[in-house]
C-alpha cells in the first residue's frame, strides 16, 4: 500500500468550492455510490429512499463554539484558535506567533477583563492556557469576544457574517465544544428528519468535538509521518446500546460524517460491538483499516491530499472514491463544508 500523500491527490476547479450552503438545506445534490453498478445522481431529501427500515443514523451532535479570539502580549499580537478543553480545565490551542510566547506569560483580550496565563509551548503552535473564567462567564466571554473559524477555503475579508453563525449548525447540535461544524449534519432539515422516521430509520446522537486540527494541512508527503489532533467524544450507554440492538434486528450503522464515523469505530471492539465511550481518540483511518462498526456513510467531499479524503478512499474503496470524485467535478457538484454530500456503501480491500 502506498505511503505516499500524493496519491491523494486531485485538482479540483475553484469554482466547485461552495461559500454558502444549499438552501433549503436537503435540496444539496448527493452522489450515491454503491459497492458496484453505477454511481446515482440524486439529492439530499432522496436519503429516505436509500435506506431500510431498521437501519440506524448516528448523527454527532457537537455544537460549533465561536472560537477564534485575538489576544496580546506586550505589543505582541497573538491568534489563537481554541482545539479541546483538556480534564483539568485548560484550554489546547493552536496560537499564530507562538514563538512569542512563554510559560507563564499572560495574555490580554482587547477590552475584556478576561486573561490567559501559558502553561506550557509545544511544536507547531500548540499552546496550553489556562484562562482566568471557566463555565457560564467563559461560555459568555467566548460569545462576546469570539469568532466562528470557519474554513479558510470559505472566503470571508470582513470575517464571519451573522448568517454564517446560522448556516454553520446542524439541527443536531445540542453540546458546545466544537471549533468545526460536523458538516454532514448540515444538510438535515425538519421535513427530512420527518420523513426518515417515517421510513422507519432509527436516529441516534453521539458528540465528539471537532478540533482545530481539521484545518490543518498535511505538512509531510509519507502518510506515515502524520500524526492526528486528538478530540474529545462521547457515546452514552443508552447510545450504543441502541446501535448495538439496531444491528442485532439486521439494520445498519448508517454514520452522518466522518466525525461521527471516527468516534463509533474508536468505540467498537473486534466483534462489533460499539461500548460506551468518554475521552479522546486520535484515530487516524486510511486505506488498510479493517472497519468494525459502520457499515454506510454520508459525508460531504474533502479536500484533496487530506485524512478525510484517505478515510473515504478507505471506506469506499480507494479507485472507487477516484471515480466517483471525478464524476462529482465533470458535473458540478459543490465541495467541502457547505458543499453537497456523498453516500457510500463500505467496500474494503480495494487499495492504491
Amino acid at each position: 500500500m502506498t505511503d505516499l500523500v500524493s496519491d491523494f491527490d486531485f485538482t479540483l476547479p475553484p469554482d466547485r468550492i461552495a461559500d454558502h450552503p444549499a438552501r433549503p438545506r436537503d435540496s444539496a445534490r448527493l452522489l450515491d455510490v454503491p459497492v458496484a453498478g453505477p454511481i446515482m445522481d440524486r439529492h439530499v431529501r432522496d436519503l429516505p429512499g436509500c435506506l431500510r427500515a431498521g437501519d440506524i443514523l448516528v448523527a454527532n451532535d457537537t455544537a460549533v463554539i465561536p472560537a477564534q479570539l485575538s489576544a496580546t502580549r506586550g505589543a505582541a499580537r497573538i491568534g489563537i484558535t481554541l482545539d479541546r478543553i483538556l480534564p483539568d480545565g485548560s484550554w489546547h490551542v493552536l496560537a499564530r506567533n507562538a514563538r512569542r510566547l512563554h510559560p507563564g506569560d499572560r495574555l490580554a483580550f482587547g477590552a475584556s477583563p478576561v486573561t490567559a496565563d501559558v502553561l506550557a509551548c509545544g511544536d507547531a503552535g500548540d499552546v496550553t492556557l489556562r484562562f482566568s473564567v471557566e463555565g457560564a462567564a467563559f461560555d459568555q466571554f467566548l460569545h462576546d469576544t469570539g469568532h466562528l473559524a470557519l474554513p479558510p477555503y470559505i472566503a470571508r475579508p470582513e470575517g464571519p457574517t451573522e448568517q454564517d453563525r446560522k448556516d454553520y449548525a446542524t439541527i443536531f447540535a445540542q453540546h458546545r465544544g466544537a471549533v468545526a461544524a460536523p458538516t454532514a449534519g448540515l444538510h438535515f432539515t425538519p421535513d427530512l428528519l420527518a420523513a426518515l422516521d417515517h421510513a422507519g430509520v432509527l436516529r441516534q446522537t453521539l458528540t465528539l468535538h471537532v478540533g482545530a486540527g481539521t484545518f490543518l494541512p498535511m505538512r509531510s508527503e509519507q502518510i506515515s509521518a502524520h500524526r492526528m489532533h486528538a478530540e474529545r467524544g462521547t457515546i452514552t450507554p443508552h447510545a450504543a446500546r441502541r446501535i448495538n440492538a439496531a444491528r442485532a434486528a439486521g439494520g445498519r450503522i448508517i454514520a452522518v460524517g466522518t466525525t461521527s464515523l471516527r468516534l463509533l469505530e474508536s468505540a467498537t471492539d473486534e466483534d462489533g460491538v460499539v461500548h460506551p465511550f468518554h475521552g479522546e481518540t486520535a484515530i487516524f483511518i486510511k486505506p488498510g483499516y479493517r472497519f468494525r462498526a459502520v457499515d454506510m456513510l454520508l459525508t460531504n467531499f474533502h479536500l484533496p491530499r487530506s485524512t478525510l479524503f484517505m478515510l473515504v478512499c478507505a471506506f469506499g474503496g480507494y479507485h472507487r472514491m477516484q471515480a466517483a470524485y471525478a464524476h462529482a467535478i465533470a458535473k458540478g457538484y459543490r465541495f467541502y463544508s457547505y458543499g453537497d454530500a456523498c453516500l457510500l456503501h463500505r467496500s474494503e480491500g480495494d487499495l492504491p
